[in-house]
């Protein structure tokens, strides 16, 4: 039996986003933004806590090394995912690092959120699941891999190797929607995900009035 997380304190109901890579979850995110609901990003929580001085990115440079570092002493991004993609005993130990810092990181601005719920943006929900089983509903954002391909190579500019190591990284796809309580595919139009949100969004304030 999996042990569930301890509980978080009083805070919104909370839906948690996720999706493969280049699937189109910052467009969701935005959308529901736009909404008026407080949207709370991983990816964001990561760079905080690899922010320069930090704990967590002295973890990062005694790990990896000074090469992962710019110039000016942020970390270079781009330099540390060429090693970890490629490595994934490298791509452990990173995760070791930054997913409980996130994780914290989330659990805190969650908690002091005045809404009447909040969505969070995890990329690797899946990957890092039962750690966020707290979560009241996912919303896994869905879109077929060639596709997801195509727009990683356009939106980052890398190779297809890179491409293909990072897709392979991720837990596929039946992992993600096994999770799921609410799919958005987005293989549409913006007009098609702008009236899904809506739909979902409406849906959620109920569910969040009712807990």
């Amino acid at each position: 039996m999996v042990e569930r997380s301890a509980p978080v304190p009083t805070r919104p109901w909370s839906v948690g986003l996720t999706g493969g890579i280049a699937a189109g979850k910052s467009s969701v995110a935005a959308a529901f933004a736009a909404l008026g609901v407080p949207v709370l990003d991983a990816d964001h929580a990561a760079r905080v806590v690899l922010a320069p001085g930090s704990a967590g990115l002295d973890a990062v440079i005694d790990r990896f090394g000074a090469d992962v570092l710019r110039d000016d002493g942020s970390l270079d991004r781009a330099a540390l995912r060429r090693q970890v993609f490629t490595d994934a005993e490298a791509r452990r130990a990173l995760e070791a690092i930054v997913h409980p810092r996130v994780r914290i990181w989330l659990r805190e601005h969650l908690q002091a959120l005045d809404a009447p719920y909040a969505l969070l943006a995890i990329p690797l929900l899946r990957e890092t699941w039962p750690a966020y089983d707290w979560l009241d509903r996912v919303l896994v954002v869905d879109a077929p891999a060639t596709l997801r391909r195509a727009r990683l190579l356009q939106r980052d500019g890398i190779d297809a190797a890179l491409a293909d190591a990072m897709l392979a990284a991720q837990a596929d796809r039946a992992a993600r929607l096994v999770l799921a309580h609410d799919v958005i595919d987005n293989r549409g139009t913006h007009a098609d995900l702008q009236t899904r949100v809506a739909a979902l969004h409406a849906g959620y304030l109920r569910r969040a009035a009712a807990r």
